[in-house]
């Protein structure tokens, strides 16, 4: 959070996951913008775009006229606390540029999507999404004072990895809520939970530390730690019904978890030891888990047809 990492280093540990966010951009026969989501908007200009993070990139890149846009997703678009705005934010100034036929590096890629979203947007998030779907990986990323962002890379090595991608599980709570009112409540609260966030910001080295010696089952503990400290940010991070969830993975066997993204909704993220999963599964009937690996690429080109 800004509030805090203005005064001192911030860090999270973050990974890319292979849920993707498709992209495609190519020019019209004519000077409208076509622009396909959800719904479809057809438009003159970009400014008169509805849809404000591909409004705010074109207008960003240039691009305002006589192309067409098309965003598909393997999640849905808001509210699962996977990151996907931000997600769609990068992917959508990747592909502007290089539409333009320029390349931009990761990092920059990365900075103009928290310019679209935290500057011209106003939205109250942090840059950590960005960066992992910019970057990709298994990273710490560390935010600095000066505003700049720092992301590092993580090798816990291949058996390391692949035992996590046995032990981690994501579970649809069938609950969303916009990120900016768990957020709002959060950063009205960074004064009086200082120790809270140095304490989950130690957490987030210790994390880096446990993965990178292959102690997994340490790490799925601290998961349970920091699900504990994070609550404590904001009364809509959980509910009752959250909770109960938690709880009955818990008794079934996971070690920890925590909801992602800002909270209040969305997916459960557990960990839990091969020999339970199928435990939890039952448990966690009829919630619906989302299969996954983790993703050691960030954004990149899939198909450039002017080649």
């Amino acid at each position: 959070m800004r509030g805090f990492y203005r005064h001192e280093e911030g860090c999270v540990l973050s990974s890319a996951i292979d849920k993707c966010i498709f992209v495609v951009a190519k020019p019209r026969f004519d000077s409208q913008v076509r622009l396909s989501y959800t719904k479809t908007e057809v438009v003159d200009r970009a400014e008169d775009l509805q849809h404000e993070l591909a409004r705010e990139a074109m207008m960003m890149t240039g691009l305002k006229r006589g192309i067409e846009l098309v965003t598909i997703g393997d999640i849905p678009s808001a509210g699962t606390g996977l990151g996907s705005s931000s997600t769609v934010t990068v992917g959508l100034l990747h592909a502007l540029y290089l539409h333009r036929g320029e390349s931009q590096s990761k990092e920059t890629l990365a900075q103009l999507a928290c310019e679209v979203e935290i500057e011209r947007l106003r939205r109250p998030i942090g840059k950590q999404d960005q960066y992992i779907a910019a970057y990709g990986g298994l990273r710490l990323i560390r935010f600095l004072p000066d505003e700049s962002v720092v992301a590092e890379r993580i090798e816990p090595g291949r058996e390391t990895l692949r035992w996590l991608d046995e032990r981690l599980m994501l579970v649809y709570t069938g609950q969303t809520r916009p990120a900016g009112e768990v957020l709002g409540e959060q950063v009205n609260n960074i004064a009086e939970r200082m120790d809270v966030l140095r304490e989950m910001k130690a957490m987030a080295h210790r994390g880096r530390a446990l993965l990178e010696s292959g102690d997994v089952d340490g790490f799925g503990a601290l998961l349970h730690e920091a699900w504990l400290l994070k609550k404590q940010m904001a009364s809509k991070v959980s509910n009752g019904s959250i909770d109960q969830m938690y709880e009955t993975a818990r008794r079934a066997g996971a070690l920890g978890g925590k909801i992602t993204g800002a909270g209040g909704g969305g997916f459960l993220l557990l960990y839990c030891p091969r020999e339970r999963r199928d435990a939890v599964r039952a448990a966690l009937r009829p919630l619906e888990e989302l299969p996954f690996s983790l993703e050691p690429d960030g954004t990149k080109v899939v198909f450039d047809y002017r080649r």
